[in-house]
């Protein structure tokens, strides 16, 4: 045994439940038997997939602190009567808050539907004083997604009205909020139900896990057909993924053939697997969440603990516990531009138990702190993604990619991230997948005006310059033909240039398809000669 304690900044981090009347109780939390986090947070409200009679429905609340009482005067106790998002007719399965405005949420149900919902902080006023009547929300935004259930939502988080569903009939769509008549992109090839949605920092992959056992990796802008796809968990029950921010690693839960609880670790540019961890032997579906600061927490269904680890080479180190009697049935974590800097809080999970809503913070402990101008821990404190989109939905699907903006959580100003990875591309002549990286090919897509749902503020994009000859005073009379000529040229080119590459794109996954099944042969001839 080693003698030496490995150094961290984050060995004595502690989670802190606030006083129970700062958070809710008397929520009537959803019975419905599908996997989500039930959970969804904004720096401004959160929403609750909600036990409600005569269809969907889900709560939307104003969002509690561990450091402070409820806000506008709300009692920790709700009424029996609340207001509600009503507007599926089957149990809301999953909600998602839009990274770029506090107060559009989405909601996914068993329906078959998208909605959009737009919270206005009037909505709030008078609750539970003497003659209030309650009164629900109403979408602004209806999505037929598909005629079975919707079981996920996801945000894009660098693209601005661009959302990913998940369906009954195991594809993925990607919308367009400006024009949701028909989908911006359809992902395919899974065999069985999925069972989570992650997007990369930069929005330019998704990754999903499914009962098939399988992960993949999609690049929407190349096609409808995964650019990866690797042997996930053994187990078919709960599989979920979650990208380890800007690194070049993916962690996913699951179970083993055995039922054991696992963690695992993936390289993200040939979805090898780096480590497995057994947790334990539970039955509950464990819920990973990545923070910035290198740290991932587990949070299982039924559990009344928090586990979170922290990411260095390759190695999950445990810190430690956050321990309780109450076990929950769903949780989330704030988006980091919320969290409290001067209480040295790194991150918030907001647990949902059999009738409360309970926020906890994560504390890194300091000695006395020097005088408030100097008070910002800027070694715990990376810049968090910001409000702020670096594209809209017609850029991103036209295959425009940029770097996501952070903003400093000391002063507020806007930074620009690291680059985005582009889509995945593999020399054939190599026995195994490797890193090096393309560009996706040029999709033509319409640009329609940016709905009215989230309010940001965006710039147009530059006017496209057009090739054209040199002019003499000799051809002036045809250098007109000469520029039309040249342009249906450069057309027809761009047109054979990427007909080609998505063929070769074809062929590389195919190729790599082949590799894994003469691996996976070439494993079981090994285990039949150890035998």
């Amino acid at each position: 045994m080693s003698r030496f304690v490995r150094a961290s900044k984050y060995r004595h981090v502690f989670g802190q439940s606030g006083k129970k009347e700062y958070g809710y109780d008397n929520v009537k939390v959803t019975n419905s038997a599908w996997d989500t986090n039930i959970v969804a947070a904004s720096t401004r409200y959160i929403s609750l997939n909600w036990n409600a009679s005569g269809g969907g429905a889900f709560a939307i609340l104003p969002l509690p602190s561990p450091f402070a009482p409820l806000p506008v005067g709300l009692s920790s106790k709700l009424p029996d009567l609340i207001p509600l998002a009503r507007g599926h007719s089957g149990p809301v399965l999953d909600t998602d808050w839009s990274p770029f405005n506090d107060a559009v949420v989405a909601s996914a149900g068993e329906d078959g539907k998208a909605l959009i919902w737009s919270v206005e902080s009037a909505a709030f006023d008078g609750w539970g004083q003497d003659g209030w009547e309650p009164s629900d929300f109403d979408p602004v935004a209806r999505i037929d997604v598909s005629p079975r259930r919707v079981g996920h939502v996801l945000f894009h988080p660098t693209a601005n009205n661009v959302l990913a569903t998940s369906t009954g009939d195991h594809v993925v769509k990607l919308w367009d909020l400006a024009a949701v008549e028909s989908p911006a992109a359809v992902l395919g090839g899974h065999q069985d139900a999925i069972q989570s949605l992650a997007w990369n920092p930069s929005g330019t992959l998704l990754a999903t896990t499914s009962r098939d056992r399988k992960i993949r990796l999609f690049d929407p802008r190349a096609g409808s057909d995964a650019v990866r796809i690797g042997e996930g968990h053994s187990g078919i029950k709960g599989a979920r993924i979650t990208w380890m921010g800007e690194l070049d690693r993916l962690a996913t839960t699951g179970f083993s053939r055995m039922s054991d609880r696992q963690v695992a670790l993936w390289e993200t540019g040939s979805l090898a697997n780096v480590k497995t961890t057994t947790i334990d032997q539970s039955s509950g579906v464990l819920m990973p969440f990545w923070t910035d600061n290198h740290i991932l927490f587990l949070a299982g269904k039924g559990d009344g603990n928090i586990r979170y680890f922290e990411y260095e080479n390759d190695t999950l180190f445990p810190l430690a516990e956050y321990k309780s009697s109450d076990p929950q049935r769903g949780m989330c974590f704030l988006p980091r531009r919320g969290l409290s800097v001067s209480d040295c809080e790194i991150a918030r999970a907001y647990k949902v138990a059999a009738s409360s809503i309970e926020p906890i913070s994560f504390i890194v402990p300091r000695k006395a702190r020097p005088p408030p101008a100097e008070s910002f821990q800027s070694d715990i404190y990376p810049p968090a993604p910001s409000a702020e989109p670096a594209l809209t939905a017609a850029e991103f699907f036209a295959g425009k990619t940029a770097p996501p903006k952070l903003v400093s959580l000391e002063d507020g100003s806007i930074s620009t991230g690291a680059a985005p990875l582009p889509a995945f591309a593999v020399t054939p002549a190599t026995p195994a997948p490797t890193k090096t990286f393309s560009a996706p090919p040029p999709a033509a897509a319409p640009a329609p005006a940016p709905a009215p749902v989230i309010a940001v503020h965006e710039e147009p994009p530059a006017p496209r310059a057009e090739p054209s000859e040199p002019r003499t005073p000799f051809r002036s009379q045809t250098a007109p033909s000469v520029d039309d000529g040249a342009a249906a040229g450069l057309r027809e080119e761009n047109a054979r240039l990427t007909s080609e590459l998505r063929d070769a794109r074809e062929k590389i996954r195919n190729l790599e398809l082949q590799v894994e099944a003469v691996r996976a042969n070439a494993r079981k001839a090994a285990a039949l000669l150890d035998s």
